[in-house]
This record gives C-alpha cells, structure tokens and sequence, in this order.
C-alpha cells in the first residue's frame, strides 16, 4: 500500500497555519479537511495541499510525519517554496 505524509496550509483570508497529517488517500483526506470532517485543529479553515511525500512502508511514512509535525523550520520552507511556484 502507498502513504503519503502531507502539509497543507490555510488558503488567503484566514489566519496562517500550518497541519501536518498521513495517509494513503491525499484527495479524500484533503477534502475531509475542507469539510470539517478532518482533524480537529483543521476545523472552520479551509486548506490547499503544499506538499507531499510518498512511502511504500507505513513506519516509515509514520517517522518522517513525527519528523515533520516537529520541524517547524522545515515546514516553513516548504511553505515558502510552495508559495514562490504559486506566483
């Protein structure tokens, strides 16, 4: 089975925040953000994909989202790296 660790950000217009979460269904699962429907902190915003990751191996994909959820400079690069291709 494939996984995906991803970041998303808030869209223009709502406050900057930043999720990072898992899973094997990158649409769905960004769409159940979108809706509410995602994970708590994610409720009442709306979200566009910046990045993503695949893995072949659950543990794997599991680690590197710990590593990222942690890493808020990484994540801010990614931000910025997203929001440059963007424009």
């Amino acid at each position: 089975m494939i996984y995906y660790v991803y970041l998303i950000k808030t869209t223009k217009g709502f406050k900057n925040k930043s999720y990072v979460g898992f899973t094997n269904n990158i649409k769905s699962r960004l769409t159940k953000h979108n809706t509410n429907k995602g994970a708590k902190a994610t409720k009442g915003y709306k979200w566009e994909l910046v990045f993503k990751k695949t893995f072949y191996n659950k543990s794997k994909a599991l680690s590197f989202e710990y590593e990222l959820k942690k890493d808020r400079l990484k994540r801010f690069e990614l931000i910025n790296v997203f929001n440059k291709k963007k424009h």
